[in-house]
């Protein structure tokens, strides 16, 4: 057969209909099973298999279209066919008609999808705005805000017991966590929501101040095994009610009523949701009761942030772990508080990062995917230096939960930042600081990126719009002394980290006090300085980084090294993995043994190595 007639034959035998028709109802099943799959909770890999499964099947089409014709006595073999009285013209109209049909179903069903998945209309209101502005009613007209946005306001405790207050905060931080893991939706955290009441007069000046359009109000009643809790959904834009629901259930049950109302705000704001989403939505952390309300308990002395607190957790997220043996958010609770007790100078790195390695590796034995797990890791990884190890983890993290803003706080301020990955770092932090607009911690840390990268008018910026949130939060006062001396206003950045000082007894404060001290001339306070920290060094955690810098301030090259290399030696990644790229260290640049320490923690083949922009969100 030539080409000419073989085309033709494909023709009269409806091979080319077949194939129009074939790719339209594949097509159109594709996208009913978009809308059904997730509706049924169908797994991730349910659409993989039905489009191979589409795409193996076409050539076997195309195939039973040349070897087969429908006649009125049924399919027949085209060999067995008499060709005059072939009604092939007849069935490729029939296929045209179907196809004409089909196409008319599948064009109604993508005008549905168009509307469904589209972005809803942006509200009037704009970026976070300032403390004052709320205060004094200036919140005035600012760029829009997403419809799909949505901060959970902490839930009133109904109970008689004022101290089941930790179950009304868990309600709300559970109903959190599962919207966080929405990529389709702007979910604010909860230490921005901590400081409202549930229901406040001033709904339309806090939805602009986090940065929303939607606000989650609601209250919980515990006693004994059973549960009330009351939910409310509100534009307030417009102070609409959306949606509202009573759900009483016994605490074992608490975890579906809880999936189930984050659906139904989901689906009540119009957000697509994957199979995966629903899956992660709809899991359950543990079955046991007791574990839950010991994981609660811990978890709300882990916010506390102080280091007598951060003790207290770990009692509770041990207990929790007693109780049921594979709760993977206990293990992950555990590790977030071992990693933070040096911070707060309750335990030297070297005793507890163990633990929290441990801790952490437990976590992900129990749920690989588990985004807090993830995170954690990443912090662990960044601490012991491996860095691209660090990162493969808070990106997997930002990827299971795109709204977890602790994920992108420690991945911009982390690893990023110590390989001179600056834009990245900064679109990171500023990610974090818009998923938890109020976070001190956040912001401080955003002007730190700003700091690192050498843009200190920035960074000043950033930091004095910290202080007016809370003019009492030390760590943001010693980030704009820091700015501030790296301006050459070193009388300025004095007073801030003397502030610093008077508003916690941090080491590091009173070591860029000292080191700050000499640069004015005024050394023999800086020696009054480095003898109290050697001091306090015999019965506290003091980092070598502090040591460093006073001793960096004093001249004293060579002591600053040996300072850093302790602090390697120790663990102290914490404060010198940033080793590169920290101005408070440039002096020591060219310094062989600096370098060569430099090279241990940041390798110079890693170190501002371009990337790509796929890496950015």
């Amino acid at each position: 057969m030539n080409p000419r007639s073989f085309f033709v034959e494909l023709k009269r035998r409806n091979v080319y209909k077949v194939a129009v028709a074939y790719a339209v109802v594949a097509w159109l099943l594709i996208q009913a099973a978009s809308i059904l799959f997730p509706t049924f909770d169908a797994p991730s890999w349910a659409m993989k298999v039905l489009v191979e499964l589409l795409v193996v099947c076409f050539p076997v089409a195309l195939v039973l279209s040349w070897a087969f014709e429908i006649t009125p006595e049924g399919i027949k073999l085209e060999s067995e066919i008499d060709p005059k009285r072939s009604i092939t013209r007849k069935t490729g109209r029939k296929i045209v008609g179907l196809t004409i049909a089909v196409a008319i179903v599948a064009g109604g069903l993508f005008a549905f999808q168009l509307l469904r998945t589209a972005p809803l209309s942006r509200v009037e209101g704009g970026p976070p705005a300032t403390p004052n502005d709320v205060t004094n009613g200036l919140a005035g007209a600012r760029p829009s805000i997403p419809a799909k946005s949505i901060a959970v306001l902490p839930f009133d405790n109904l109970s008689r017991d004022p101290d089941n207050a930790y179950f009304a905060e868990g309600v709300q931080d559970e109903i959190l966590t599962r919207l966080a893991k929405v990529a389709d939706l702007k979910v604010i955290s909860r230490t921005s929501t901590q400081k409202y009441k549930s229901a406040p007069d001033n709904l339309r000046a806090i939805a602009q101040q986090l940065g929303v359009a939607n606000i989650l109000e609601g209250s919980v009643q515990k006693a004994n095994d059973q549960v009330r809790v009351n939910v409310q959904l509100i534009n307030a834009g417009n102070d609409t009610h959306l949606w509202a629901d009573t759900y009483d259930r016994k605490i074992t049950d608490l975890f579906a009523a809880e999936s189930d109302i984050s659906k139904t705000i989901a689906d009540t704001l119009q957000a697509k949701l994957t199979g995966s989403e629903l899956q992660a939505m709809a899991k359950v952390p543990t079955t046991d009761s007791e574990a839950y309300e010991l994981y609660l308990k811990g978890r709300f002395f882990w916010n506390k942030r102080t280091g007598a607190d951060l003790r207290k957790a770990i009692e509770y997220f041990n207990q929790a772990i007693a109780k049921d043996p594979n709760y993977a958010l206990a293990y992950v609770g555990l590790a977030d508080s071992y990693l933070l007790l040096g911070n707060y100078g309750a335990a030297a790195p070297r005793d507890s990062l163990p633990q929290a390695k441990a801790a952490v590796q437990e976590a992900l034995k129990l749920d690989s995917n588990l985004a807090e797990a993830h995170a954690s890791s990443g912090a662990l990884a960044q601490q012991g230096f491996d860095l691209e190890r660090a990162i493969k983890e808070y990106e997997r993290a930002i990827e299971l939960s795109p709204n977890y803003a602790t994920a992108h706080h420690w991945f911009g301020d982390g690893p990023l930042m110590a390989l001179a990955r600056t834009e990245h770092s900064i679109a990171e932090g500023k990610r974090s600081v818009e998923l938890d607009p109020l976070s001190l911690i956040n912001n401080a840390d955003f002007g730190w990126d700003y700091f690192n990268a050498r843009r200190y008018d920035e960074a000043i910026t950033q930091l004095r719009k910290t202080i007016e949130m809370d003019s009492h939060f030390y760590l943001a006062h010693y980030y704009l002394g820091e700015a501030l001396q790296l301006k050459g206003k070193l009388s300025e950045a004095i007073g801030e980290y003397r502030t610093a000082v008077e508003l916690n007894d941090d080491p590091i404060a009173l070591a860029l006090l000292g080191q700050a001290y000499a640069r004015a001339g005024q050394k023999d306070k800086t020696q009054q300085i480095l003898a109290r920290l050697t001091e306090e060094a015999k019965s506290r955690y003091v980092s070598g980084y502090s040591f460093a810098l006073v001793l960096l301030g004093l001249g004293d090259k060579e002591g600053a090294v040996d300072a850093l290399e302790r602090a390697y030696q120790n663990g102290e990644g914490t404060d010198i993995f940033i080793i590169r790229v920290d101005p408070l260290l440039e002096d020591l640049h060219g310094h062989p043994r600096f370098e060569a320490l430099a090279e241990k923690i940041v390798p110079a083949r890693e170190f501002g190595k371009s990337v790509t922009q796929n890496e950015f969100r």
